[in-house]
């Protein structure tokens, strides 16, 4: 890291940059912003390793904040996602096969969810769909209502704020993310 950099975050970050966590009262962003704005470079232009390491730090401080708001509804994230594709998805997409698809998950593990939704009065079974075994699932009145308090819901109206250039860039990002998060096999 350069000297000028690290004073910045001695002065601006108020901490020190070796001895110190990457966040401070200010955010992270503010960090980086300030840091891309002090050497001309326009904030969404980093290349540098600390610039990653700070990124990769606002992903999971997002993932976390997530997961715990999520929580607070006693969801984990797969169910939440469970009832938002159940939610979303066409009336006869809406099996616990089809979920799995779309998670990428195993079907063993998406029948408990499933189960649990059920068993929390979420999710209701509708009976099976064409020739096969496949039970249709539709949200309760309660889970509608529960869909309410959805933690993405701050995450979406924080996106509208943003320009259709920078919404881009997000994605861009995020799905060089999930594409580094998937396993060799390519299932997820």
């Amino acid at each position: 890291m350069c000297c000028a950099r690290e004073a910045f975050f001695e002065t601006f970050c108020n901490h020190s940059v070796v001895a110190q966590p990457i966040f401070s009262a200010y955010s992270a962003c503010d960090c980086l912003t300030a840091v891309a704005w002090s050497e001309g470079a326009p904030w969404y232009d980093m290349t540098e390793t600390d610039s990653t390491e700070l990124l990769t730090g606002l992903f999971e401080q997002v993932a976390r904040r997530l997961h715990s708001n999520g929580y607070a509804a006693h969801l984990f994230p797969a169910q939440w996602s469970a009832l938002r594709y159940i939610h979303h998805a066409e009336p006869n997409r809406r099996t616990a096969i089809d979920l799995a698809r779309h998670q990428g998950l195993a079907s063993g593990a998406v029948a408990r969810t499933v189960r649990t939704l059920v068993e929390k009065g979420l999710v209701t079974k509708m009976g099976t769909i064409g020739r096969g075994r496949a039970e249709r699932l539709e949200l309760t009145e309660k889970g509608h209502q529960l869909l309410k308090l959805d933690p993405l819901r701050s995450i979406r109206k924080a996106m509208e704020e943003l320009s259709i250039y920078e919404r881009t860039v997000l994605a861009k990002g995020l799905e060089t993310a999930i594409d580094a998060t998937r396993p060799a096999n390519g299932r997820v």
